[in-house]
C-alpha cells in the first residue's frame, strides 16, 4: 500500500521514509481501496484494531494528530499473533523484513490486501 509511484528498497532510506510518513496520509487509501472492493470502514477498523489495539476513537485521535507511523506503532499494542501475518507485499517476503517498524507496516498493508481481496474476517484476524 505505502508506494508512492517508487520501487522500495528494502533499506534504511525506505525505513526512515515509512517511518516519517503519516498514518493520516495512507488511511484514506486503505479506506478507499477496501471500500472499492465491496468491504466496509468498520471491517478495516476491526482490522487495524486486532492488529494494534486501538479502539475506533482512539484510532481517530491519532489521524487528527497527525502522528507517524513511527508515533503510531510507538503507542500501538502489536497483537501476540502477528507474526503470523506472513506472505509478500510490495515484493518483499514480510518474515524477511529486519526493521521491526517496516515490518510492522507491511503487517497493516498485508492485512488491508487481504481485506480488499475479499478474504473472510475470522482468517484476516488469525
Amino acid at each position: 500500500m505505502i508506494n508512492r509511484g517508487f520501487k522500495m528498497k528494502n533499506s534504511a532510506k525506505q525505513d526512515e521514509l515509512i517511518a516519517k510518513m503519516t498514518f493520516a496520509s495512507i488511511y484514506p487509501h486503505y479506506l478507499k481501496k477496501v471500500e472499492k472492493k465491496g468491504r466496509t470502514k468498520n471491517e478495516l477498523h476491526q482490522v487495524i484494531e486486532w492488529l494494534t489495539g486501538f479502539d475506533e476513537n482512539t484510532l481517530q485521535e491519532l489521524i487528527d494528530k497527525n502522528v507517524t507511523f513511527e508515533e503510531f506503532f510507538q503507542k500501538a499494542t502489536l497483537n501476540p499473533k502477528a507474526n503470523l501475518i506472513k506472505g509478500t507485499i510490495c515484493g518483499h517476503k514480510i518474515e524477511e523484513i529486519e526493521n521491526p517498524l517496516t515490518k510492522k507496516v507491511r503487517y497493516l498493508d498485508k492485512l488491508v490486501d487481504e481485506l480488499a481481496k475479499g478474504r473472510n474476517l475470522e482468517k484476516i484476524l488469525r
